[in-house]
C-alpha cells in the first residue's frame, strides 16, 4: 500500500487517482463530465506538476504544496471548492457559493455557465502561492 501526498491510501495495482477521474468524466457523459474535464484541464495548464487525488469515495482533489481545490459533481451543479478560498482575492467575483464560511469558498457551475478562464487560472495560482507561503511560514528558522 502506498500513501499519496494527500494522505490517501492506494492499493498496488488499483486504478490511479488520474484514471479514476478519467472514468468519472466518461461515466458522467454529459455537461457535468465536460465541465469537470475543462476544470481539470485549466488546473493542469496553470500548474503542470499538480497532483491529483481521489478522496471521499469519488471526489477529484488537486494538490500543490497543499490542497488547491476539489471538483464535486451533483445532479444540477459542478462545484469547485477551494480549500482556503476565504483567504484568496477574487477580483473577478468567481466565488458564488459557500461565501459565509471562514475557510472555504466555492464556484458552482450549472449547465451552460461559462467562467473567465484567465480569472480561474489566477485563482488557482493564488491558491498555490498561499499554500507555498503557509508551508514556508511553518518551517522553523535556521540558525
Amino acid at each position: 500500500m502506498t500513501t499519496t501526498q494527500g494522505g490517501s491510501k492506494e492499493r498496488h495495482g488499483a486504478d490511479s487517482p488520474s484514471q479514476l477521474i478519467d472514468a468519472r468524466i466518461e461515466e458522467l457523459g454529459d455537461w457535468r463530465g465536460e465541465t469537470l474535464a475543462w476544470i481539470r484541464g485549466v488546473i493542469k495548464q496553470a500548474v503542470p506538476d499538480v497532483i491529483e487525488e481521489w478522496k471521499w469515495r469519488g471526489v477529484p482533489v488537486w494538490y500543490h504544496t497543499g490542497m488547491i481545490c476539489t471538483g464535486e459533481t451533483y445532479k444540477s451543479v459542478v462545484k469547485i471548492t477551494f480549500a482556503k478560498g476565504a483567504a484568496l482575492e477574487d477580483p473577478s467575483g468567481l466565488f458564488n457559493s459557500s461565501l459565509d464560511g471562514n475557510t472555504r469558498r466555492a464556484i458552482d457551475l450549472r449547465e451552460g455557465d461559462v467562467i473567465n478562464e484567465e480569472a480561474f487560472k489566477a485563482l488557482i495560482l493564488a491558491a498555490v502561492a498561499l499554500n507555498a507561503s503557509a508551508r514556508t511560514a511553518a518551517r522553523p528558522a535556521r540558525a
